[in-house]
């Protein structure tokens, strides 16, 4: 009934970043074709020359200047005295229980109290209010508590409190799986849907309590005692093998030194006697040793490979259990994709439409092995590399020398100018107080309109340390809604980037790929932030998951316009603008091989829906592996791998990898719609505010599209979206 886990990783549009840990969102893709390759960095402009005047736009030079949040951003954090007299603790995220780790158990017991007397509140007969208020209390008791607790485990450099947000988290799924089966609430509720709520009900309260009652039956609430225990272990079993799969996925391949052919027994790391394989080198020059590094690290791993099928098999009986003819079909209830025959009839047409074009750039990537010196055939491991040539050919600039136009100060600039023109929203630098944050480099965001003040507050964990989680993500901490006395409870949520630190007076310069993933986490943000929704359970990204990434996909279709782009771009130290042809140049190399990234995204897909079909499956999954790849990528499957065994988002995403590809349909299609002609119109920013994001999950995202853009979402419209992608000039 209450999802806990509300973090979205920038993970499924794979830009490369390395998953630690359940959580459920990177945009443009890790490489073009290379299957498997979902783990590993591609550098989308190789490494260059030193820095050319040709890049700037004039040569009259002048000191930079910036706006406080540009400073803010672009000035290395220093590490403030804690022992200053006066400084009182006020608790993480301003928490007073949280100012020291034994405090975790204090909100643990305030929430089981709590939760207590809502429970008697929703089964009893002395309700005062709608249920369904009754029902959101007891979801944001819990999850201010969970979710908070969820970061601050994964986050924490302070191992005791790490630990302890742990334990509270374990203590918590527990209670809700409790409150999951228990009878009383679900009959209460059950009985108001059927004959209505004597206090009254209109469209959102509906719209909620049916949402708290299809949680209710997805969690087999619905079954008899016997089978509602049975779901509950079944349950816990899914979570533990997703853990243990997770964990499988980074392991590094250990191989007998001496097992190798000479030239390749110094290559990778040492371990003794044995060479450990820790990636597929993709970047690598030597076209040897990327075949022997992908043959490696992709070989089949028992182990592994019992704990995916075992994975899912648990998943399908639970479906089974629950009343559904497969998993995908219990994951698919309530999102736009609806069910796994939708979804496939999407990714089959995209499939043949896309493959044309994605075959034409294979062929060019053959070109470009011809002109290197290697054989013209593409291998599986060769996309990556020669592909990162054939951009470096497009944009003739490194990543190094343009990422000196892109300090993190002017990009937060550039976002805020954004904002402001589009919602009347600005980004305001706030000084955290002693003891809220989790680390000295934290900065803390108020988000505020120009009429309605002050809308929610955003921690921007932007910059690397050790033991940090390597991945992009957004988590909430609080959601936003209405509370009994009136008030509105305001949004917070954390971005969390692993940008690189401040250097002495040179600031964080990021490299075109993550301006992309900074633009595309704010897009979770500003969903969280203006989704001031009556109910905390369909605040902001609560939503379905197919639709919680439009907003952040759209935003990456503003990272890669020259207009929205000149507006922030320029040199960090002299505030020379980056010319137009370079910026021109730049996101034609950024959206080279299109095509084959789209069909490559298609193959995973469609893998993920096969897998979580019809169970027993027909074939082992490496065999299905081979299928379903040599059908519809246009690389063919290597003998004696199993890529899918280092495919984490399996375990996030079953059954809905599709999501990204669905979504930056939708996106493409508001962006063609509403922005193209103008990024910064006032008028597009206010409907697309009031009419989408303002709503969260309390309308259907299906009827929000339809709102948006006076047109239902068809499969023929959203294929045809993704294809006009492909060949539009932006």
């Amino acid at each position: 009934m209450f999802a806990l886990n509300r973090v979205i990783l920038r993970s499924i549009n794979l830009k490369g970043q390395k998953i630690t840990g359940s959580a459920t969102c990177t945009c443009a893709f890790s490489c073009s074709l290379q299957p498997g390759n979902v783990l590993q960095h591609s550098t989308i402009y190789p490494q260059s020359r030193t820095i050319t005047p040709k890049l700037l736009s004039y040569q009259r030079r002048f000191v930079a200047t910036w706006s406080p949040l540009g400073t803010a951003f672009n000035t290395r954090p220093e590490k403030k005295l804690s022992f200053s007299l006066g400084r009182q603790n006020v608790g993480l995220f301003k928490i007073p229980e949280l100012t020291e780790f034994s405090g975790f158990f204090l909100l643990q017991q305030q929430v089981e109290a709590e939760t207590e007397e809502l429970v008697k509140e929703a089964a009893g007969n002395a309700r005062t209010r709608k249920i369904v208020q009754v029902f959101d209390q007891l979801s944001d008791t819990l999850c201010r508590v969970a979710d908070m607790a969820d970061f601050v485990r994964v986050a924490h450099p302070d191992p005791q409190f790490a630990h302890a947000a742990e334990e509270v988290c374990m203590n918590i799924s527990s209670l809700v799986e409790m409150l999951n089966t228990n009878t009383s609430i679900y009959e209460a509720l059950k009985r108001v849907l059927i004959k209505g709520d004597e206090f009254g009900m209109d469209e959102i309260d509906q719209r909620v309590a049916e949402l708290f009652m299809f949680d209710f039956e997805q969690s087999g609430i619905h079954l008899s005692k016997e089978n509602r225990e049975m779901f509950v272990r079944l349950n816990e079993s899914i979570l533990s093998l997703g853990t243990f799969f997770m964990q499988g996925c980074h392991q590094p391949v250990s191989v007998p030194r001496l097992a190798l052919p000479e030239h390749l027994q110094n290559v990778f790391s040492m371990d003794g006697e044995n060479i450990m394989v820790t990636g597929m080198f993709s970047d690598n020059p030597n076209d040897i040793i990327r075949e022997a590094a992908y043959k490696m690290y992709l070989y089949p791993d028992q182990q592994q490979l019992n704990r995916l099928e075992a994975l899912l098999a648990a998943r399908a009986t639970m479906a089974e259990l629950a009343g559904f003819p497969t998993y995908a079909h219990r994951a698919l209830r309530g999102t736009i994709g609806s069910t796994p025959e939708r979804v496939m009839e999407f990714l089959e047409l995209l499939a043949e439409r896309v493959r044309p074009k994605a075959v034409m750039e294979v062929g060019q990537l053959e070109r470009v092995k011809i002109q290197c010196g290697s054989n013209p055939k593409v291998e599986a491991w060769d996309a990556s590399y020669y592909g990162g040539i054939a951009k470096h050919d497009t944009c003739k600039f490194s990543n190094q020398e343009l990422a000196q136009y892109f300090s993190l100060g002017g990009c937060m600039e550039g976002l805020n100018n954004l904002f402001s023109a589009l919602f009347g929203v600005t980004l305001n630098c706030e000084e955290a107080e002693y003891g809220e944050t989790w680390s000295h480099d934290i900065h803390k965001l108020a988000v505020k309109h120009e009429i309605q003040g002050i809308l929610g507050y955003i921690y921007c964990d932007f910059f690397e340390r050790p033991g940090k989680p390597n991945q992009d993500c957004h988590f909430t901490i609080q959601g936003g809604r209405l509370k009994k006395d009136g008030t509105y409870q305001r949004p917070i949520v954390v971005l969390m980037l692993n940008l690189p630190r401040p250097l002495g007076k040179t600031p964080s310069l990021l490299t075109p790929g993550m301006v992309e993933n900074l633009f595309h986490e704010f897009g979770h943000a500003m969903h969280s932030m203006l989704g001031q929704t009556r109910y905390q359970h369909v605040t902001g990204t609560r939503c379905p998951t197919d639709f919680a990434e439009v907003p952040s996909v759209l935003m990456e279709y503003f990272a890669l316009d020259q207009r929205v782009l000149s507006s922030f771009a320029r040199h960090w130290q002299t505030g020379e603008c980056l010319s137009t042809d370079v910026l021109k140049s730049m996101c034609q190399a950024k959206r080279m091989f299109s095509a084959s990234e789209t069909l490559l995204q298609v193959f995973y897909s469609i893998l993920d829906q096969v897998y979580h079909g019809r169970h027993p499956l027909e074939k082992s999954t490496t065999e299905i592996l081979a299928d379903v790849q040599n059908r519809y990528h246009c690389l063919p499957y290597v003998p004696g791998t199993a890529w899918q065994l280092r495919f984490g988002h399996f375990v996030g995403y079953g059954a809905k990898y599709y999501s990204y590809l669905m979504s930056r349909a939708i996106a493409s299609r508001i962006w063609h719609t509403c922005f193209k002609q103008d990024p910064f119109s006032r008028s597009m920013g206010e409907r697309y505010h009031k009419t989408l994001l303002a709503h969260g999950g309390e309308i259907s995202p299906n009827m929000l599209i339809t709102n948006m853009l006076n047109e239902k979402p068809t499969t023929e419209m959203l294929v045809q979206s993704l294809v006009n992608d492909l060949d539009r000039k932006y």
